[in-house]
């Protein structure tokens, strides 16, 4: 049975969507991004405009990011946290019909990720059905079954609802509609004169009546809307059409989202790299000799792709994706099959190539994942088929005009996905491959740089690094010395940086640039090789030479090429080893382990049953037809449930204690709690609710998911007071144990491939030259503040750059254990805002802290433990609590406290 474990940015993704979600049913969703923003240091203020009311999220994540498989465990999670309810009604709503079907396929059948999903939640509690199937689901299923409807926006948007089926009368749907309350059919559409004279069936007395319609349906049942690719559907007919389906939250998924979207995650291309979704860089090598040079070239690259896999675990036939020209065109898909077949051609096998065209669809009904599929080869001219998915695509061949070819962004997202979303052992399978006819590779490389922006959801940086030349070596790969060679590191050498030009500069070059610019012209314009840095006066004759829009591409062209060098002259790319950070650590029980959150529970002696069993942060009181639940403080409306759902969906008629306290164990269930345990201390709980709080078992029942969300409050709470305890117990005897392993077994290194900064990265006009990742790609590091002052965060990384004694340093990237440094404490890891390490082998971290959070209980403890990580260290280690001048109690400057903690011994 295949196993689908989520991704790391899948995971984090979630818990950001539920976090929103549960704490906008307590508060209002303004204030819970308000909160969602604080906690990631964003400033983006809520837009109200589209969805009014209604909470609307964002989640931004590239091609090939998994966006479906994300959203099939989000419904499940944002349906608890926020619609209160372990059975949602969910309107998936996609752009086309060909992504409907395959959406539908993806949901439906075991062994994909998206079934794996639901299943993971729902078990075989779910319904999946398109509109027209919808007839098919029964009343009581409604509230006992998650109910997704899959369907297009389309079949929803129109301003005339007499125009589409799903505003009409249905009456195959009537038993959905009966015995309501009139609060219940208050927003639903009523039959109209209009309806009379459209539907010949209805008479004068069917006037006002509540319409047994799909839209309705949907409308009545209040559902989680899905909205997928969502900036195709940014329009006012859109958001006035989703508002017309009565949702109870709207969450989006798009590579691109646009002004007004509300980004509650952002996922960058380097994220889906390091978790081996995507292939990356692509290689890109151009043919300017003609056509055919380009189809062989491209034929070679995949045969000896095939001959890597063959070396691989795992079963992969790398396909190579041609586009050819539309009819009229010199290279049509009947000339490139003949050249691809023929005897004076390349001579492949015809059942080797699928053509996939408007009018042949050779790949419909194919499983090109098959091991029995001869399929090696896709001739297309425009965009395949929405939806087609084949990780084994490797090579793209266009044989357009790469500034007009039409959707190869869209091709070059087939071949960017990785197989099995596993690392391959052969390094050449872990890139993507595009051969383009074209005399420019800088032209040709520019016009694919901006398509992986504005239409794959890359940022700058990723876009930049994400296209090399076909001779290039991509720094920071395993290419060479990484992969066995001397790994001797060398002197950068910094490749030739190539400037698009619109046409030659009317202007001579400068007698000081004659040796490091070359000038030359070209059919479509000009280009200006750079043999040397792109520094500041190269970029301002280049400027200078013109204005307006020229000025502005040329002024793009020029960053692209920094970005480029920049990550060539990185520490990192040039396989500089960052020197080991040895880990805090304990004595226990004779062995030296790292202190970390397992062991200072253990420290502490986390019990349930330490502390008396109660549930203190839950009150709920009945009122007529709603509940009013309060959760630690916070007001939940929480309306009655229908007859069907006062039992447990698991139990016919009547539920007891023990159905309640398993449908607890399934939500709250730990792994390090064995579940004799919990399941003991559960019972004791429901009883004490029922005992000394005077609940009823119905009325916990019905509340069974707010009461599930503070039994894993409570369990938090238990378990990080036992963390302190432990923590406090540990610190106290780190000043008679050894803290810091000797050994290699607990050490600390910065991985030169696996950065976790997350953008939007630092955008400054200082230059960084000491950064590890390189200039551009430093996490969370503002330049500026609100008010237009230098941030107090960058004048210590400046200081840190321009300190000569340091030799390179990381922005380290908080919440991130594996890939970032950390300290334990009593309440969570601590990350040092910067690490160093300095030119005589000595490590140094720096934690920044502003004038106002210096006297405060963390401020205090976060020193203490990376002043005892020095004092342990036998002098390799150096930690600076570093704040601003006016804070200072002798006025030293950054600078002054640096080297003053750097010629500490």
């Amino acid at each position: 049975m295949t196993t689908f474990s989520l991704k790391r940015y899948q995971q984090h993704t979630l818990d950001a969507l539920e976090t929103f979600f549960r704490r906008a049913r307590v508060a209002d969703h303004v204030a819970a991004w308000d909160e969602a923003m604080a906690r990631t240091g964003q400033k983006t203020s809520y837009d109200t405009a589209t969805m009014g009311d209604v909470p609307a999220v964002c989640v931004r994540i590239p091609t090939g990011g998994g966006k479906t498989t994300l959203a099939a465990h989000a419904v499940a999670r944002v349906g608890q946290a926020y619609a209160d309810t372990d059975a949602p009604v969910v309107l998936w709503l996609v752009p086309s019909d060909a992504i409907r079907t395959q959406t539908l396929a993806a949901l439906r059948v075991p062994g994909n990720a998206c079934h794996a999903g639901l299943a993971e939640h729902f078990g075989d509690r779910v319904r999946i059905c398109a509109l027209d199937e919808l007839a098919t689901v029964g009343p009581h299923e409604v509230g006992s079954a998650a109910v997704i409807v899959v369907a297009t926006i389309q079949s929803f948007a129109v301003r005339d609802t007499t125009l589409r089926n799903v505003y009409s009368f249905d009456e195959s749907l009537a038993p959905h509609f009966q015995g309501l309350t009139p609060e219940q059919t208050g927003h639903l559409d009523k039959v109209t004169e209009a309806d009379l004279q459209k539907q010949p069936y209805l008479s004068a007395s069917d006037l006002g009546r509540v319409k047994p319609s799909l839209a309705n349906w949907v409308a009545l049942n209040r559902p989680i809307l899905v909205v997928d690719e969502a900036h195709n559907n940014r329009t006012h007919l859109a958001f006035e059409t989703l508002r017309r389906l009565a949702p109870t939250c709207l969450v989006e998924m798009t590579a691109t989202p646009v002004k007004g979207s509300n980004v509650i995650f952002h996922v960058g291309a380097q994220e889906l790299q390091q978790e081996d979704m995507i292939k990356l860089p692509i290689v890109l090598m151009e043919h300017p000799t003609g056509w055919q040079d380009a189809v062989r070239d491209a034929i070679l690259t995949r045969d000896r792709l095939e001959l890597a896999a063959a070396r691989e675990k795992d079963y992969i036939r790398p396909v190579l994706l041609f586009q050819a020209q539309a009819k009229g065109g010199e290279v049509t898909v009947e000339r490139l099959i003949q050249h691809l077949t023929n005897a004076d051609g390349e001579q492949l096998p015809r059942e080797q190539i699928a053509v996939a065209t408007g009018d042949q669809k050779e790949l419909d009904g194919v499983n090109i994942g098959s091991p029995t599929c001869p399929v090696r080869y896709v001739v297309t001219v425009e965009a395949l088929k929405e939806g087609w998915d084949c990780p084994f695509a490797y090579v793209l061949c266009s044989l357009q005009n790469a500034h007009s070819a039409k959707d190869v962004e869209q091709l070059l997202g087939r071949i960017l996905r990785m197989p099995y979303a596993r690392v391959r052992q052969q390094p050449e399978l872990n890139r993507a491959y595009a051969h383009i006819v074209s005399a420019n590779f800088v032209r040709v490389a520019d016009e694919l740089t901006d398509r992986l922006i504005k239409n794959m959801g890359f940022n700058a940086y990723e876009a930049a690094m994400a296209i090399v030349p076909a001779q290039v070596v991509l720094p920071g790969t395993t290419d060479s010395a990484g992969a066995g060679g001397s790994g001797a590191i060398t002197k950068p050498k910094l490749p030739e940086a190539i400037v698009s030009l619109p046409s030659m500069p009317a202007t001579t070059l400068p007698v000081t640039l004659a040796q490091l610019v070359e000038l030359r012209p070209t059919t479509n314009g000009a280009t200006a090789i750079v043999r040397g840095e792109l520094d500041d006066e190269v970029a301002a004759f280049l400027l200078g030479a013109f204005s307006g829009k020229a000025q502005k591409a040329v002024s793009a062209a020029i960053e692209r090429e920094r970005l480029r060098q920049d990550a060539v002259k990185a520490p990192a790319a040039r396989g500089v080893p960052f020197a080991r950070l040895p880990q805090i650590c304990l004595d226990f029980d004779g062995e030296l382990q790292p202190l970390d959150r397992r062991l200072c529970s253990e420290l502490g002696h986390f019990d349930l049953f330490a502390e008396p069993v109660r549930l203190d942060g839950f009150h709920l009181r009945e009122s007529g037809k709603s509940y009013e639940i309060d959760v630690d403080g916070g007001q939940v409306g929480y309306k009655v449930a229908k007859p069907e759902q006062l039992g447990l969906n698991t139990v016919p008629t009547h539920a007891d204690e023990n159905d309640l306290v398993r449908w607890l164990d399934r939500e709250c269930r730990q792994r390090d709690i064995v579940q004799a345990v919990m399941l003991k201390w559960l019972l004791a709980l429901v009883r004490h609710l029922r005992r000394d709080r005077g609940f009823t078992l119905t009325a916990l029942v019905r509340a069974r998911n707010p009461l599930a969300e503070a039994v894993r409050r409570e369990m938090d709470a238990r378990r990080q007071r036992a963390v302190v305890h432990g923590f406090q117990q540990a610190l106290a005897g780190l000043t008679a144990a050894p803290v810091l392993a000797d050994s290699f077994r607990y050490h600390f290194t910065f991985h030169p491939d696996r950065y976790p900064g997350r953008p939007p990265f630092y955008q400054g006009s200082y230059r960084f030259q000491k950064h590890y990742h390189g200039s551009h790609r430093i996490h969370d590091l503002r330049y500026r503040t609100d008010g237009g002052k230098l941030s107090e965060e960058f004048l210590c990384a400046r200081a840190l750059d321009e300190e000569r004694r340091v030799k390179h340093w990381v922005r380290n990237v908080e919440r991130d254990e594996r890939f970032s440094f950390w300290f334990p404490t009593s309440t969570d890891y601590f990350y040092p805002d910067f690490v160093a390490e300095l030119d005589d082998g000595r490590v140094l971290a720096v934690e920044y802290k502003g004038k106002h959070l210096l006297g405060s209980d963390d401020t205090r403890e976060k020193a203490q433990v990376g002043q005892q990580w020095q004092a342990s260290s036998g002098g390799r280690c150096l930690f600076l609590l570093a704040v601003a001048p006016d804070a200072d109690p002798a006025g030293r400057s950054l600078e002054q406290q640096l080297e003053e903690a750097i010629l500490r011994r």
